[in-house]
C-alpha cells in the first residue's frame, strides 16, 4: 500500500507489459485497479525478501525497473540505502512463445503446456505445435526462425549440438515436422515426468 503512494497511474499506465497486456484483453478505460497495479505488488514480493536477481522472462524487464525505481524513491526518502535494487536473471530463453505461435501463453486459450501437463496433454499440445507453413513435405527445405518446436528445441533439448544438427538437416530438406515434434514430445516427456 505504501508503495502505491509513490508511483503515479500515468506511469503505470506506461510500463510496457501492463500497456500490452490491457490493448490484448481490450479493456480501454475499465482497466481493474488490481491489474494496473500489478508491477507494485511485484516490487512488495521483491523487496520483502531483499530479493537481488529475480528470474524473469524478458517481458518482466520492466516490472523490474518499476521496483529498482520504488527502491531508489524509498532510499531517497529515507536518506540512506535500505532496499536494494534489483536485476534480471534471464534464461536462454527468456520467452517462448505459445504452442499456437500466435499468441502469449494463456490457460483460458488453451495454448500452454503445464508443469502437471499429463503424458497424453504433452503429447496433444506438441502435435499441435506452429511449424513452417511452407515445409509441406520431408523433401521441403524448412524455417527454423519462427517456428514454434525449434524454439523449445532450443529451451529445453539437453543436446545443443544435436538440435543444431537438427535445424541444418531441416533448414536444407529431409527431416519433417513429424520427426522434429516426436523429438520434442520425447523431451519434455522426459522433463516434465518427475516434475508431475
Amino acid at each position: 500500500m505504501f508503495y502505491s503512494n509513490l508511483v503515479t497511474i500515468s506511469r503505470l499506465e506506461r510500463n510496457p507489459t501492463v500497456k500490452s497486456e490491457i490493448q490484448s484483453k481490450a479493456f480501454n478505460r475499465s482497466v481493474p485497479a488490481g491489474f494496473l497495479t500489478y508491477p507494485i505488488s511485484q516490487a512488495a514480493d521483491i523487496t520483502a525478501f531483499n530479493a537481488t536477481l529475480i528470474p524473469v522472462g524478458d517481458d518482466q524487464l520492466p516490472m523490474l525497473e518499476q521496483t529498482n525505481e520504488i527502491v531508489r524513491k524509498i532510499n531517497s526518502l529515507a536518506g540512506k540505502p535500505i532496499l536494494n535494487e534489483c536485476r534480471a536473471l534471464l534464461s536462454n530463453a527468456p520467452r517462448l512463445p505459445s504452442t499456437d505461435g500466435k499468441n502469449k501463453m494463456s490457460k483460458t486459450m488453451g495454448n500452454t503446456i503445464n508443469l502437471g501437463a499429463s503424458e497424453k496433454d504433452i503429447r496433444t499440445a506438441v502435435k499441435s505445435m506452429y511449424t513452417d507453413p511452407n515445409h509441406l513435405r520431408v523433401e521441403d527445405p524448412g524455417q527454423v526462425e519462427g517456428n514454434v518446436v525449434f524454439t523449445y528445441l532450443d529451451a529445453f533439448h539437453p543436446d545443443t549440438p544435436y538440435v543444431a544438427e537438427l535445424k541444418q538437416q531441416y533448414q536444407q530438406g529431409g527431416l519433417g515436422d513429424g520427426t522434429t515434434k516426436k523429438i520434442l514430445e520425447d523431451c519434455l516427456q522426459t522433463l516434465i515426468a518427475p516434475i508431475r
